[in-house]
């Protein structure tokens, strides 16, 4: 292999995932009786903001990824799947993540009173799926993504999201939201399920692994907190979690807090 093939591998990252029907099966009644457990504690606000993940993972996914940039491709017992296959398996993969991600990162910001135990449930059900699934044999279901033609655009986001953000703060003269935890919380919950996937064999070890992990741990969600931050804040100032009108001027903004017109950090 010559020195210019070798470094176009290694800078060309491809996340790849393999899986089975299982595992399909088993994410989405997951997924069904994690969304019911958040609408049976009331948490509102969490189960929107993480269908609406889902929904953005999925227009990002399919429109932007297949069909716009045809960087993603779905084979089903090694042949190339159609558009329609495509979009079911799009479709389950951008409700799965986009979801709990979502989920994630709004009890995260929010400090949810029992954050420790959802987190827990969250990313234990990223560790061990996996390994259950493995009961349904083969893994005839591989996803490929070439990232390399758009990561530089995410790049530019990221820069510009928090440049915005870190501005603001230093035009207001106050640091209402901490910046280190904005960005630990936007780079865990996508380190999160790309360390799963990645010691479940679901993406496969090989010269780019640690690379792949990486990347999109520092930007695929983190590039999105900014924006996360602000609609966070401006639902907060009407709605609770359980969607009841805020009536009290004095509330607690989770990782911003707001009590009237001073801001300080948590």
């Amino acid at each position: 292999m010559d020195l210019i093939t070798l470094a176009d591998k290694l800078t060309q990252i491809t996340p790849t995932r393999s899986f089975n029907l299982l595992y399909i099966i088993l994410d989405s009644l997951f997924l069904v009786f994690l969304c019911g457990l958040l609408i049976y504690k009331k948490r509102y606000e969490t189960t929107l903001f993480g269908l609406f993940g889902g929904i953005l993972y999925l227009i990002v996914d399919f429109v932007g990824f297949y069909l716009l940039a045809h960087s993603r491709s779905i084979y089903i017992d090694n042949n190339l799947a159609n558009e329609w296959y495509t979009f079911l398996v799009l479709l389950w993969m951008s409700l799965s993540y986009g979801f709990t991600n979502f989920v994630f990162i709004w009890l995260c910001v929010s400090k949810d009173k029992y954050l420790k135990l959802w987190l827990f449930l969250i990313v234990g059900w990223w560790l061990i799926c996996p390994s259950i699934a493995k009961l349904g044999g083969e893994a005839n279901i591989i996803t490929t993504r070439t990232t390399n033609e758009y990561h530089g655009y995410m790049g530019v986001v990221l820069v510009v999201s928090y440049l915005i953000l870190i501005a603001l703060m230093l035009i207001k003269r106050k640091q209402f939201v901490n910046i280190l935890i904005v960005n630990l919380i936007g780079i865990s919950v996508q380190f999160g399920w790309e360390f799963a996937l990645l010691i479940n064999g679901i993406r496969p070890m090989n010269e780019v692994s640690f690379q792949t992990i990486i990347i999109n741990s520092l930007m695929e969600t983190n590039l999105g907190m900014p924006i996360i931050l602000l609609i966070f804040y401006y639902i907060r100032k009407f709605f609770n979690e359980d969607l009841s009108k805020v009536e009290n001027k004095q509330s607690d903004f989770g990782i911003i807090k707001v009590t009237n017109t001073n801001e300080e950090q948590i």
